[in-house]
C-alpha cells in the first residue's frame, strides 16, 4: 500500500473568558452555537437535526454546509471523538474540504473566568497545489475565522479582566 505524505499545519489560539466554567462549557458544547461565532460570509449552516438543548457526546456526527472559499458551498461532516465534561472536546473531519482536520477545544478555570485553548491541526489536499493554496489563502482565512470568533465571544461574554467576573 502506498501512502503519500501530507503536510500538516498547526495553530494554537488562546482566549480568556470572564464567565464561570459551566457557562463556557454549556455554550461551546452546543453545536448550534457555532453559527453565532462564525463569519457570515462563510454561509455556515448546520444541517444536522439538533435542538437547542443538544450537547456533544463522543461519536456525535455534525453535518454542515459552508462556503469557505469564493462562495462555493461545500458539505462538511465532523465527528466529536472525545469529550471530558468541563475540560475538553475534540472534533475531527469525516468528509469535507480538508485532507485532515483535528480540532481540540480545552477549558480551564482561572481566577475570574475560563482560559480557553483551541489547538488546530489540518492538512490541505492536492499536494503542492494545496500547500500553495494554504500559503496564499487558507492559513489567512483560518486565522481570520479565529480572530472573528474572539471578537464575537467578547461581544457575547465581555472582555476578561484578571481577578473577577
Amino acid at each position: 500500500m502506498c501512502y503519500r505524505k501530507v503536510k500538516t499545519y498547526h495553530f494554537k489560539f488562546e482566549h480568556n473568558l470572564p464567565i464561570p466554567l459551566a457557562e463556557a462549557w454549556n455554550f461551546f458544547s452546543s453545536p448550534l452555537n457555532l453559527s453565532k461565532i462564525t463569519p457570515a460570509k462563510m454561509n455556515f449552516e448546520i444541517t444536522s437535526d439538533f435542538t437547542a438543548d443538544t450537547k456533544m457526546y463522543p461519536g456525535m456526527l455534525i453535518s454542515y454546509k459552508v462556503s469557505p472559499v469564493l462562495g462555493i458551498k461545500m458539505n462538511w461532516v465532523t465527528e466529536i471523538t472525545h469529550v471530558k465534561d468541563l475540560e475538553y472536546f475534540i472534533d475531527e473531519q469525516r468528509t469535507g474540504p480538508y485532507a485532515m482536520w483535528h480540532h481540540e477545544h480545552h477549558f480551564k478555570e482561572i481566577k475570574g473566568g475560563v482560559h480557553m485553548t483551541d489547538i488546530l491541526t489540518y492538512a490541505i489536499p492536492y499536494g503542492i497545489i494545496g500547500q500553495i493554496a494554504n500559503a496564499v489563502l487558507v492559513e489567512k482565512e483560518v486565522k481570520n475565522i479565529f480572530a472573528y470568533r474572539e471578537k464575537e465571544i467578547n461581544k457575547l461574554f465581555g472582555v476578561y479582566r484578571a481577578g473577577g467576573y
